[in-house]
């Protein structure tokens, strides 16, 4: 339980410490933002908690293609905040992403990788 909780904690201060640098500089908040952080600190509780190597090589592989569909969300999203105001423009960046998730899947199945 402790371990849990552990993982918890660490996980919600990348969250936190990403949040407050946002707060007092765009760029750098952003820097860290796009920094695999969750990631990283995924390949790692999966390597302490002994998970096999092709588990763990499997999620950076699947990473990287989920992140690919999601990119045309931060394009979109600063255009119609500006339109829509905050939740509207989150809501349809959502939107966004789905489709362009639907979409990338059903493109690269066809090159093998079995996103769905």
């Amino acid at each position: 339980m402790a371990w849990i909780i552990t993982k918890y904690l660490l996980t919600a201060g990348v969250v936190v410490l990403v949040s407050e640098l946002a707060k007092r500089s765009d760029k750098l908040g952003a820097l860290v933002a796009a920094l695999p952080l969750v990631t990283i600190l995924t390949l790692v509780w999966l390597h302490i908690e002994k998970q096999p190597p092709e588990r763990i090589t499997n999620h950076a592989w699947y990473t990287f293609w989920y992140v690919v569909p999601t990119l045309p969300m931060f394009l979109a999203y600063p255009m119609l905040f500006n339109r829509l105001g905050f939740w509207p423009a989150l809501l349809a960046s959502i939107v966004i992403t789905a489709i362009c998730f639907a979409v990338f899947a059903f493109v690269v199945r066809h090159f093998g990788i079995e996103l769905l």
